[in-house]
């Protein structure tokens, strides 16, 4: 057996899986604002896989990155090498996001609720907090104008799944509504976590779970989440990653192991 070979044996990770099924998620896509971390993995290989012609747009003013290996920030000069186009942040909030250009905005959370509003704040108390998280960054206003959100979360527990949010940093399209503000996307529509796929279509509907991975049971997932998780009438299992989905990831997406763990 060759060392190619004997490297797409090795055991599936959480994060590798997460990243495969998120990538695939984004067939059919054309433009993705990505954020650093799992998100940038999934649009690289889905751009290696399912979506040979996205664009991944960096809120540093990158569109159109091709870097060599992965960013670590999003001010790494690697997305520079190769871009289509570099842009001002100006340019890039009031023009590109603002101007509907954007097809799925990719994120990260530490909580969400079952209306897709996002904590990247705190865990805990505001001032006294348990965990102080990075804040917003640009996640506000790509919320509010990609035509949709998905997110990928690495822990699915009743603390990071929140009935109510300690903190919300991003409100989705319905809390937004309820304050008077209409936004252009209809928000997260799409949530990878380790154990499987949760969905809404828009405002007025809650994410529910429409697929789990191999060996998670339905009741697994209702567990693990801290509100009374509604299940589509069919859910689906989601299919393993593939040895050349694996290779992919491992060999030419993140070789140095930056984001997988």
């Amino acid at each position: 057996m060759s060392e190619q070979d004997r490297g797409t044996t090795r055991p599936v990770t959480s994060s590798e899986l997460l990243s495969v099924v998120a990538a695939r998620e984004l067939a059919g896509r054309r433009t993705v604002f990505a954020g650093i971390g799992l998100p940038t993995l999934a649009a690289e290989l889905a751009r290696l896989t399912v979506a040979r012609d996205i664009e991944v747009v960096y809120e540093s003013g990158v569109c159109g990155a091709h870097p060599s290996h992965l960013p670590e920030t999003i001010a790494d000069a690697v997305l520079i090498t190769g871009a289509e186009a570099v842009v001002s942040m100006p340019t890039l909030f009031g023009s590109v996001l603002q101007g509907g250009h954007i097809d799925v905005g990719f994120l990260g959370a530490a909580q969400i609720d079952r209306w897709g509003s996002l904590n990247t704040s705190v865990i805990g108390d505001w001032v006294r907090p348990s965990v102080r998280l990075p804040g917003s960054g640009g996640a506000v206003e790509v919320m509010a104008n990609a035509r949709e959100v998905f997110v990928v979360m690495r822990r699915h527990t009743p603390r990071s799944f929140a009935d109510a949010l300690d903190f919300c940093t991003t409100p989705g399209p319905d809390r937004a509504l309820a304050d008077g503000i209409r936004p252009l996307g209809v928000g997260v529509t799409r949530v990878v976590t380790e154990l499987g796929v949760l969905a809404r279509k828009g405002v007025g509907d809650e994410l529910r779970l429409v697929a789990v991975h191999p060996g998670v049971t339905v009741e697994q997932v209702r567990a693990a989440t801290g509100w009374d998780l509604k299940a589509a009438a069919s859910v689906t299992t989601t299919a393993p990653p593939t040895p050349a989905e694996l290779r992919l990831l491992r060999d030419d997406v993140d070789p140095d192991r930056v984001y997988l763990r």
